[in-house]
């Protein structure tokens, strides 16, 4: 890790806030990591690789509620001579040809038995006075028909989760899966907050006197801290005067906490007392920065000894701004990282988007400003395509904490006086969860866009409501970006609103497509097989578009999830597909895409470069509906007439032969 500058050459240089992050980043170390409870362990980043310890299923299980049965003996009546169960083997009974088992669910399938036939495959005879039972089989099965192997979900010794990997709850289960109660993780830190000033008094007073202020930054920022799952503590409020901090300073230090934050007495004022009860106990890195709001903004290191005069752990001391908003922002963009690094982090940073202004902006003509706003996700509605919306929380003075409410984003703005009109895209860094916000011009059902921050949570699924029943007949689409670097948080999806967009504008060409679901994942097979069994299975979407992920890099892997979730693979779309981008590049060659069946959707891989998104998709549409009928068992969908090479002519001269043939024939036929 790259050391910062020296001390003596940026404590005092006001920095941009790009430097700033940096330093407080390569300050910040992780925490030594921990193990907790598995109950405890939810939201944390794990510290070691975790691997099954068995395989599973253990052993030969049923896929349905059927017949254990011998494939080859094929349909008939036969005797039932054994019951297998979840929870109960059937232990000593073999099933031979000619006669058959009762399996549940997850039942294990008895020695003999080398496929399953579901119950609705079968009709039950009526049983013999002896109590003896049999059944009819209906249907000839092929060996393994419905059973999973042993090691078919997870082979023993397999790697189930990795390092640095966050803990959601399908991890949760997971560990528990394999057994595993005590987890080893890396802590989230102890995080002090301390208010200082003479005109600040407790909340709960009820009369102010003239002068005095209800202290509103410490609340505030306890409750940030707990919500990064911080554990926290209040040291309350310290007046203007060197001594009163020094003693509160040394009862936080005492305390083991990992980070400290104080509101206040950061500034130029002849009672701003914390830099330098800072300096006398570690290194300031940097006491201001150039931006707006959150110039006066100290940032060192406290470096605590033990009774025994050996090192300890250090601690993060951050002089934040008295100002509410300053305060505010400064948490976000500067402790929110830090927290993140210390708890085992991958990507500490915040999320980025580009976002279109709402209304016109004037910019601050000195500073780059923060500006506080409320994005919000809307589809193309033939003005250039969709994208984020932003718009202003109104006036943004850094004492109004009333624009900072409900704001979810901040504008990076830069520092040129001019106005920024409406329509300018900006980026914008999110600073809460934007899927509780109003959205608008929300087309076919789409409700949200959420963004899960950094590295932790994998794959930012986007959820959606059900179409409306005047969409029923309509064609649902998703899209699934594939992208270590999207998912992570270190860049832009360019593909998926292009490729929204190019889903748009074909609607009627498509039989009235409409998006109805979005998701980005990083390139993992198993996480790219979940979001595209989820979306076939239960969301019975018709059409996936899946992007990126088909090269030849190693971590191209879009190519094996597909072909391991469908169950008929179509390589014309693919050939297709390769033909038009070669017209484009050589490289196309190097193309490894997939496309196929998974019951009635229709999975194809598409390139992740947003402009050849849009060629595939050209070259595709001639056929794409009338692939989509069929899928669905539309009889009605008839394939269009074939011309042979010897006779190949234009569309036109076809049309104007076929036309010239049956002119006043009465000829009703389709072509």
């Amino acid at each position: 890790m790259s050391l910062p500058p020296s001390p003596s050459s940026t404590s005092s240089a006001m920095i941009s806030a790009e430097e700033a992050l940096r330093i407080v980043l390569s300050v910040a170390e992780r925490l030594p990591p921990v193990t907790v409870p598995l109950h405890e362990a939810l939201g944390l980043v794990l510290a070691e690789d975790v691997c099954a310890p068995d395989p599973l299923p253990p052993y030969r299980a049923s896929i349905k509620d059927g017949y254990a049965v011998v494939a080859s003996d094929g349909p008939g009546e036969y005797p039932v001579i054994t019951e297998s169960r979840a929870g109960n083997d059937g232990i000593g009974v073999r099933v031979t040809p000619g006669t058959v088992a009762y399996v549940t669910t997850g039942g294990p399938i008895p020695d003999g038995a080398d496929s399953v036939v579901q119950v609705e495959d079968t009709e039950k005879v009526t049983d013999a006075l002896d109590g003896s039972k049999r059944v009819k089989i209906l249907v000839q099965v092929l060996p393994g028909h419905d059973i999973r192997n042993v090691g078919f979900d997870m082979e023993k010794n397999a790697t189930v989760l990795k390092s640095e990997e966050q803990i959601g709850s399908p991890e949760i289960g997971l560990l528990a899966t394999v057994g595993v109660t005590m987890v080893k993780v890396y802590p989230r830190p102890t995080v002090a907050v301390l208010s200082t000033g003479d005109e600040l008094i407790e909340p709960a007073t009820k009369t102010l006197s003239r002068g005095q202020i209800r202290d509103s930054n410490r609340a505030m920022l306890l409750a940030a801290a707990m919500q990064q799952q911080c554990k926290t503590i209040d040291l309350g409020i310290a007046r203007d005067n060197e001594e009163s901090i020094d003693k509160i300073l040394n009862v936080a230090i005492d305390s083991s906490i990992d980070i400290l934050l104080t509101s206040g007495g950061v500034s130029m004022g002849d009672r701003d007392f914390v830099k330098p009860c800072l300096a006398k106990r570690g290194t300031i890195h940097f006491e201001k920065v150039l931006m707006k709001p959150g110039k006066p903004l100290t940032f060192a290191q406290i470096t605590i000894k033990s009774k025994e005069n050996k090192l300890a752990k250090p601690v993060l001391a951050f002089g934040l701004p008295g100002n509410p908003v300053s305060c505010l922002v400064c948490f976000n963009l500067f402790v929110v990282p830090a927290i993140r690094h210390l708890s085992g982090w991958l990507n500490p940073q915040l999320q980025r988007v580009s976002a279109c202004l709402a209304q016109p902006i004037r910019t601050d003509p000195h500073r780059p400003e923060h500006h506080r706003a409320i994005i919000r996700w809307e589809l193309d509605d033939g003005s250039g395509g969709p994208g984020f919306v932003a718009e202003s929380t109104g006036q943004q003075i850094s004492s109004r904490l009333l624009s900072m409410k409900s704001a979810n984003a901040l504008l990076e703005l830069p520092a040129t006086g001019q106005i920024l009109t409406a329509g300018t895209s900006v980026r914008a860094i999110l600073i809460s969860d934007i899927s509780s916000f109003p959205l608008s011009k929300m087309a076919d059902g789409m409700a949200s866009v959420s963004f899960h921050q950094g590295y932790g949570i994998q794959s930012n699924i986007t959820t959606t409501q059900p179409a409306l029943a005047s969409q029923a007949s309509k064609v649902k689409v998703a899209i699934l970006t594939v992208s270590d670097t999207v998912a992570s948080g270190a860049g832009p999806d360019r593909s998926g609103p292009r490729a929204i967009s190019v889903v748009n504008s074909s609607s009627e060409s498509l039989g009235g497509a409409h998006v109805v679901a979005t998701a980005v994942v990083p390139d993992e097979v198993d996480k790219i097989q979940d979001v595209l069994q989820k979306w076939s299975d239960v969301d019975k979407v018709d059409l996936i578009l899946t992007l990126g992920g088909t090269g030849f890099s190693p971590r191209d892997v879009t190519p094996e999830a597909t072909k391991a979730s469908i169950e008929k693979e179509t390589p014309g779309l693919v050939l297709v597909m390769l033909q038009e981008s070669l017209k484009v590049t050589p490289f196309a060659m190097l193309s490894r895409a997939a496309a196929g069946i998974r019951g009635s959707t229709l999975i194809i891989n598409m390139p992740g470069n947003p402009n050849a998104v849009a060629e595939c998709m050209e070259a595709l549409m001639p056929a794409l509906k009338h692939a989509l009928k069929q899928i669905k068992g539309d009889k009605r969908e008839k394939h269009p007439r074939h011309v042979p090479h010897a006779e190949a002519q234009s569309v036109d001269q076809w049309e104007r032969s076929f036309k010239a043939a049956t002119a006043g024939s009465g000829c009703s036929c389709s072509h």
